[in-house]
């Protein structure tokens, strides 16, 4: 279900006065009645209609004289006796014959007279009676317990989703969009927040402009873009830039999945797109935010089930409110993907997502801003360095920063420090890229020798190279699938690779296999995965960046 922004708050619109901005609900104040609520309403006055009037069914009513004969005749098997009345019961045989036409259950009104007397009375009769609480209307509204549930619950389960609908016809509640909708006030994420990615916050930088001043950008016949559609890594911080849009931008900000829209029934998801664009162009100026938008948006035709499989019918919705005859200027589409190989062409085309922001992986400045935004909520130490571990987390996302702060803050705090030190950081580095270190593993002593001469070949052979980066630590404790490792610091990062480094690093991937060779007299299973990189990186110089001079 969506959620509303704080009613009666006040919003500029596009002449500079200010107006009131409604609940972000696609149900009108000033639409027809809900005819459902008028049946339920009559539903009700009949029950109660047959519950005090006389035409209600119940046990069969007699006078005491003709009580008297039944119990002379001994055909009544038991009774029970209330304040005003008596319920009694025939014996099943007596129906069969002179009682053949009177029900099995019968009451007597009670007269004001001491009931003592119709107990001796009964008593002496041999008919068992029992002593009963007082019934008053309780004996009419309990029978109808069960029907009354009934009909509230098909009120709950059916007149609710017609009244709750919002236009999903007979889907009810579950063509309701299921976004969530986001103030200022709420968000507390800004600009100051994102890091790393200067060029593309300088690209959404103009979206936000735009909603709050659009005549500046009208005043020379310019369109703002109608979609925004921001490509990058897993973790490289694409929903941080559109959470810091809303923290920035002073306009209703609706937020939802792509696997938000599809679900086992047909139509639901076209049905879902419709009100949430419904409900964005009543409170436009706005900003939508998909994310994962490839799980609906992606190429038609390759699904086995043909035309009618639902998320196309999803992505044709899309693309009718992004580019049909009710488009809005003032509505901004902004969505994250990691897969735009996969998406249908007339999604990314002009007039829909007419921009696409590329998010990369960090550079080493970029880290280090990242490592600066994240450890203003921890306590360093005066000798933590961030630009020495923005050079040593090469590759790294901006989540793989953010979990190396947590974690060294957490080791920081398992270890009962007051302050997170470079060696929690690095520890956390490790960590986060290979794993826990396993120190409690029971290493054989050949084996700690044999790795200790692999890794001291690596790092024998990387500092010899002049092509290759810097060693910045060895070690021979396991973690996570390798026995040992050998880190690199780098000077820079490298857009491209060049013949010397590739070679160099092949050098350097045999270099731990050589020295076991020469030290240990024998070699071991544990160059596999050097080999493995060095054959990879070979593959990849002769087939695909022609550094040989025979192929």
């Amino acid at each position: 279900m969506s959620k509303s922004l704080k009613p009666e708050s006040d919003k500029p619109s596009n002449d500079g006065s200010r107006r009131r901005l409604g609940p972000l609900s696609s149900n009108s104040a000033k639409g027809p009645r809900n005819p459902y609520n008028w049946l339920l309403l009559l539903a009700l006055c009949c029950i109660l209609a047959l519950m005090l009037g006389k035409e209600i069914k119940g046990p069969e009513s007699i006078t005491m004289t003709k009580f008297k004969e039944r119990v002379a005749k001994q055909v009544v098997e038991k009774v029970e006796i209330y304040e005003t009345e008596l319920i009694g019961y025939m014996k099943p045989d007596s129906l069969i014959n002179e009682y053949a036409k009177s029900s099995k259950k019968f009451k007597v009104t009670l007269l004001p007279d001491p009931k003592e007397k119709l107990e001796t009375y009964l008593e002496e009769n041999q008919v068992p009676y029992e002593l009963k609480h007082p019934s008053g209307i309780w004996t009419y509204v309990l029978p109808l317990v069960p029907w009354l549930l009934l009909i509230f619950l098909m009120y709950f389960l059916f007149f609710r989703q017609f009244r709750g609908a919002g236009g999903a016809g007979m889907l009810g509640s579950f063509g309701r969009s299921r976004h969530r909708v986001s103030s200022k006030d709420q968000v507390q994420v800004t600009f100051d927040d994102v890091a790393g990615i200067d060029e593309a916050k300088e690209e959404v930088t103009e979206i936000i402009e735009f909603l709050k001043n659009p005549k500046r950008f009208q005043r020379l016949g310019g369109r703002i873009p109608r979609g925004i559609l921001l490509i990058g890594e897993p973790g490289c911080g694409k929903t941080l830039l559109a959470k810091a849009i809303a923290g920035e931008a002073d306009v209703p900000f609706f937020s939802i999945s792509g696997s938000d829209f599809v679900e086992m029934f047909v139509g639901v998801g076209a049905s879902r797109v419709r009100d949430l664009f419904k409900q964005a162009k009543e409170n436009s100026p706005c900003i939508i935010f998909l994310d994962e938008i490839d799980a609906v948006g992606r190429k038609r035709g390759t699904s086995v089930v043909g035309g009618h499989d639902e998320r196309e019918q999803t992505l044709n919705a899309i693309l009718v409110e992004m580019d049909g005859f009710t488009s809005s200027d003032q509505v901004i589409v902004i969505a994250a993907t990691n897969r735009s190989d996969v998406l249908d062409h007339a999604l990314t085309r002009p007039g829909r997502f007419d921009r696409q922001v590329y998010v990369p992986l960090p550079d080493v400045k970029g880290r280090y801003e990242i490592l600066k935004v994240h450890a203003r909520k921890v306590k360093l130490g005066h000798h933590v360095d961030l630009h020495r571990l923005a050079r040593g987390t090469p590759m790294f996302s901006g989540a793989d920063l953010e979990a190396i702060i947590n974690e060294a803050a957490l080791h920081a705090t398992m270890q009962n420090k007051d302050f997170v030190e470079m060696v929690d950081l690095e520890e956390a580095r490790d960590k986060v890229r290979w794993g826990r270190a396993r120190r409690s593993r029971q290493v054989d002593e050949k084996e700690k020798l044999v790795t200790a001469y692999h890794e001291a070949g690596h790092a024998l052979v990387q500092t010899l190279l002049e092509d290759a980066d810097p060693v910045h630590k060895v070690s021979i404790i396991p973690r996570g699938h390798m026995g040992g490792a050998t880190f690199s610091l780098p000077e820079k990062d490298r857009m491209f690779y060049t013949r010397k480094f590739c070679i160099a690093q092949i050098k350097i991937c045999f270099g731990g296999r050589v020295a076991e060779e020469i030290f240990c007299h024998d070699i071991s299973s544990g160059a596999a995965m050097d080999i493995k990189m060095a054959t990879d990186l070979a593959r990849h110089m002769l087939m695909e960046w022609g550094m040989s001079d025979k192929l």
